[in-house]
């Protein structure tokens, strides 16, 4: 057989199933998901497959049985796979289906193919479709870390009608049901060769593209675009795929004929390590473009919707034709026809009068519930009269289904702690329930798709669990304490097994307001600004003692670096055990340049368990930090300042005091009082007059509230005091730097090795101007310059150096790469003022390429390969070398050295064998290792001599 065989490839013949017929296909896998049957189980090895193809209905030829490859080294054998059925579904097209089995005998991913021989004549994007082959393939992985595995499902047909000069579209409808996320790209229509090449071949395929393969959008002539969804049309036919519906769109058809095209549809499975991508299924499809003056159809769909497991779905579904005629809505999707909860689509009329129109009805239930929205295609097919080609139009519909929110959620106080109660979730297969809580009661959004809590919503998750038939909840403040006198608000929410995922509405609030009031703090004031001798005076209330709260021990204040210090990042400053003791002066600090958080914590210490104490925790409140400067013209002094604490410096009708001083020394004046709302100031100087050159000091009193009757209504704090030197900012430098390439070209060609070595050393020199006309009225009085640097492929700027005047020139030596960036800043003499940093001045690194016109590949390790003789860093170079009659011998790309060693890569007889001596012409496409990725093309001569 195999002699057989080998004579016919070699005679150029094939058997009777190998002339042209096939349109499309594709092949779909699934695990085993046999049910267990006595001391059998599933075999999670035990792959099933399902293959349609499409075949030209006018070809004599009839593949009864077909020839499958497994991927692992095995096939069915040549003609091995019965066809299941062959069904006529247009008068030139046959609809085929296969079904077969494969056991693996190791875990990992496999590539199950087909090839198909041949196509049907006369495909218009490619050549001599009749001989070639057609490829699909479809890969599937065995894992028993994801267990199940199902591919994707395309529902829609492999094969679809376009029209001339009109937009087509077609979605493939592709479903997954696992509920694995899907992918879509398009790909080049693959050929493999003969069947019996392949079994030889180990029983595997090496697909490649069809030969001469274009795109259906750029076959000539060239086609144009009608006006579509918001495209007014023009020059320039498209052909576009969305990746994530799969929706094809060709704007617009310019030939007759037929025209294939493959895509590919990525399965991608959440785990609880992250997303991966476990399998793909790779159709290759017809378009038949044929002639008509018909005009397309108009289906019209609702908006994407969210809907909760358990209520139904009723939509309207219409569709109109610019001619009146009769239209025939279809809907594609793995939810009709399913045995648990299908959907259904029944359409009542196809228009014209009434409208054309039918009704899309779905309850979903709980195991429908999944993190990605169910997707139907919706398609609607004109009937013109005959001889007219009908034509569609699709629309893609998702419906995301959401779990339920837990019903009924109650909190009540249980001595200190807070019991929750709920109904039994109504979803019972949820995977498990989050519990959250946060401090206040507000009333939240109820909006169908926002599942979950958002983030942003200031809810902390307090508990999970696993067991969602629970109906109770104890919360003893184990993740952050609950405190007397707070309301605290819960919500609820479920979560679903990956890999549909899916999470349920959140339940509404339930809130609680504890008995008492804890300790809070209401003051962390700036008495005294300095960098040594500096004082900040932090006050609270006593707690209010009722309820089941235990009476506080005493109280710890800490203290923390900066506006959001954390917990672990302060230290203990003050502790007392007298409950009268609320106010502590934090002496000796840095309030000139530093910000202080507070943190407050009154404790119980229980005798019986002194190791864990009982705390509740006020705070984190922030001193007042104060900026300013002086605008770019000296004429005002803008301030703002910044704060975090618990209680509201932000209230309406409230007002922020803004106060002056002229000079280091003298009383403060109130400048101007700064609606609550508001964290900046501009002192314009008319209020109180500003004077160029003249320091001004000022400081800020804030007005707070916990808006509670219980503690003080009026929360005074002030900032640090800050001098600001009313100066226009100084003008910022232009800057240019001077690179001469051809002299170091003319240096480093002169010598062999690689540019640059370890001993060359390059220098960079800068010159600026000074820019008094980009800022208008900035100071030209420059005391010096700051000089900063960028190496090639770094981001960041460093300072380097400063001049020591205000010199316009600086030399930059001693540097080991030719290519950097700069940036200059000018320095103003009153106040040492700065600029604007300059706009970015580079010197690019000079490029440097030559190859030797000679040299003798024979053994004797001198000159024995084709390198360049000298060169900038590299990062690839395509060389190609060429015999005198124009026949390439060399093609290749993997060294950026090139290093040919004079051995013929393609065009000679016996490839490997060197090449006879001779001159030969090259052609090195080369890109260098630069910035800019920098890319020459060097064309020139090579002697061989062995």
């Amino acid at each position: 057989m195999v002699l057989i065989v080998n004579v016919l490839c070699l005679l150029g013949l094939h058997h009777t199933a190998e002339a042209s017929h096939l349109r499309a296909g594709d092949i779909q896998a699934k695990s085993d998901t046999t049910y267990p049957f006595g001391d059998k189980r599933n075999n999670p090895r035990r792959i099933f497959f399902k293959m349609v193809t499409y075949t030209d209905a006018t070809s004599s030829v009839d593949e009864e049985q077909i020839t499958i490859f497994y991927g692992d080294g095995t096939g069915s054998g040549l003609r091995g796979i019965p066809r299941f059925s062959k069904t006529r579904i247009t008068p030139d097209t046959y609809r085929n289906v296969y079904y077969f089995e494969h056991t693996y005998n190791a875990d990992r991913s496999y590539v199950v193919s087909y090839i198909g021989e041949n196509r049907n004549k006369g495909v218009q994007n490619m050549s001599e479709s009749d001989n070639q082959s057609i490829y699909i393939a479809t890969r599937i992985t065995i894992d028993p870390g994801i267990g199940i595995n199902r591919s994707p499902v395309l529902n829609a047909p492999a094969i679809d009608k376009a029209s001339f000069e009109q937009v087509f579209l077609h979605a493939p409808a592709a479903t997954d049901a696992d509920r694995d996320s899907l992918s879509y790209e398009l790909l080049v229509s693959q050929q493999a060769g003969l069947i019996e090449n392949a079994i030889r071949n180990n029983n595997t395929p090496t697909p490649r593209p069809t030969t001469n393969f274009v795109y259906p959008n750029l076959v000539s002539p060239p086609g144009k675009r009608v006006p579509y969804l918001g495209d007014p049309g023009g020059e320039g036919a498209t052909f576009t795929i969305d990746p994530k519906s799969g929706l094809i769109v060709w704007n617009s058809p310019s030939r007759l004929g037929d025209f294939n095209v493959a895509l590919i549809v990525r399965e991608w499975r959440r785990t609880e390590f992250g997303v991966r991508e476990i399998g793909y299924v790779i159709r290759d499809m017809q378009i038949q473009v044929l002639p008509t003056d018909n005009k397309r159809p108009t289906v019209n769909i609702p908006a994407d919707i969210c809907v909760v497991a358990g209520v139904e779905v009723r939509k309207k579904i219409t569709a109109t034709d610019p001619d009146n005629n009769p239209v025939i809505i279809e809907g594609y999707s793995d939810l009709f026809g399913r045995k648990v909860a299908p959907a259904t689509f029944v359409q009542r009329g196809r228009g014209p009068v009434p409208v054309a129109e039918g009704i899309l009805r779905w309850t979903p239930e709980c195991t429908d519930v999944a993190a990605q929205p169910y997707q139907i295609v919706f398609k609607a097919t004109d009937q013109p009269e005959s001889p007219k080609v009908a034509l569609i139009d699709e629309k893609i519909l998702r419906i995301r289904v959401v779990g339920p929110r837990p019903g009924n959620v109650r909190a009540r106080q249980n001595q200190n702690n807070v019991l929750l109660t709920w109904d039994r979730y109504a979803c019972q297969n949820a995977s498990r329930l989050l519990i959250f809580r946060k401090e206040g009661c507000t009333t939240a959004a109820t909006d169908t798709c926002q599942t979950g809590i958002p983030a942003e919503s200031g809810y902390e998750q307090i508990a999970v669990l696993t067991d969602v038939s629970l109906q109770s909840y104890l919360d003893n403040g184990s993740i952050s304490k609950l405190q007397r006198g707070r309301t605290y608000s819960y919500r609820i929410y479920a979560e679903f097994p990956l890999p549909a995922g899916g999470a349920s509405l959140a339940s509404l609030e339930a809130c609680v307001t504890m008995e008492g009031r804890a300790a809070v703090l209401t003051n962390a004031t700036i008495d005294v600004t300095d960098r040594a001798k500096g004082q900040v005076t932090v006050r609270w209330t006593q707690p209010k003692i009722i309820g089941d709260f235990p009476t506080p021990t005493g109280y710890r204040l800490y203290r923390g670096p900066g506006r959001s210090a954390t917990q672990a990042q302060s230290k203990l400053v003050h502790t007392t055990a007298n409950l009268v003791d609320t106010v502590f002066v934090d002496q000796n600090r840095n309030t000139a340049d530093s910000l202080f958080t507070y943190r407050l914590e009154h404790y119980y210490q229980d005798p019986s368990n002194p190791s864990t104490p009982i705390v509740e925790r006020s705070g984190p409140a922030s001193t007042v930090r104060l900026f300013g400067e002086s605008n770019a013209t000296g004429t005002q002094v803008l301030l703002n300042w910044t704060y975090k604490v618990p209680w509201n410096n932000r209230l309406p009708g409230r007002n922020a005091v803004v106060y002056r001083r002229t000079g280091p020394t003298g009383a403060f004046a109130q400048l101007d009082l700064v609606p609550a709302r508001d964290t900046s100031y501009v002192d314009d100087g008319k209020k109180l007059p500003l004077v160029p050159g003249q320091v001004y000091y000022y400081y800020v009193r804030t007005n707070g509230s916990y808006s509670s009757p219980s503690i003080k209504d009026t929360l005074l704090n002030l900032s640090q005091q800050v001098p600001v030197l009313v100066t226009p900012i100084p003008c910022p430098p232009v800057v240019t730097v001077q690179s001469d390439c051809e002299e170091l070209k003319n240096r480093v060609l002169n010598r062999p090795g690689y540019f640059p070595n370890e001993t060359d050393r390059f220098s960079h020199t800068l010159k600026w101007t000074v820019d008094s006309k980009g800022t208008p009225d900035c100071s030209t009085d420059i005391v010096y310059f700051r000089i900063f640097y960028r190496r090639s492929g770094e981001q960041n700027f460093v300072l380097i150096d400063s001049t020591s005047g205000p010199v316009n020139t600086y030399l930059h030596q001693n540097l080991t790469e030719r290519g950097g960036c700069y940036k200059v800043q000018s320095v103003g003499r009153l106040g040492g003022r700065r600029s604007a940093l300059s706009a970015e001045a580079c010197a690019e690194n000079c490029v440097v390429f030559e190859l030797p016109n000679i040299f003798t590949p024979n053994g004797d390790g001198i000159n024995d390969t084709f390198r360049p003789r000298v060169a900038s860093p590299l990062r690839k170079v395509h060389f190609q070398a060429f015999n005198r009659w124009g026949v390439k011998v060399f093609d290749g790309d993997a060294d950026p050295n090139i290093n040919w060693t004079g051995n013929a890569t393609s065009g000679e007889r016996g490839k490997g064998v060197q090449v006879p001596d001779g001159v030969y012409y090259y052609l090195a496409e080369v890109e260098f290792a630069d910035d800019n990725s920098t890319k020459i093309t060097y064309k020139g001569w090579v002697e061989i001599t062995h």
